[in-house]
């Protein structure tokens, strides 16, 4: 491969990869709707905070988030309203899934 740049769907299946996670896409789809402090995230996902801190280094250096200070709370956010598109198409694409999972279901054998 011609220098070190590396195939696209290469990085591709590694975003991916970091979405896999029930947690970190739990995180995502918190922080589509507005920035959350910890505090707020450890309650409304119901995980062991280093299970949560874990989770939301990933998704840091993914780039996928950020976090900001402010005195003893660390509250975080998307750094692209692009990632709320993604966790929202995702929704919709499996809500199809699942859609026509039941009429196939539904039909006569």
């Amino acid at each position: 491969m011609p220098g070190s740049s590396r195939p696209l769907y290469s990085m591709k299946a590694d975003f991916f990869k970091t979405l896999g996670h029930p947690v970190r896409i739990r995180v995502l789809e918190l922080l589509s709707q507005r920035e959350h402090a910890v505090s707020e995230m450890l309650d409304e996902i119901g995980v062991e905070p280093a299970n949560l801190s874990q989770q939301l280094s990933i998704l840091r250096r993914a780039g996928l988030v950020i976090a900001r200070r402010e005195g003893l709370s660390v509250t975080y956010e998307l750094t692209s309203p692009q990632v709320a598109e993604l966790m929202s198409t995702a929704r919709a694409i499996l809500t199809g899934v699942v859609a026509g999972q039941a009429e196939a279901l539904e039909q006569p054998a």
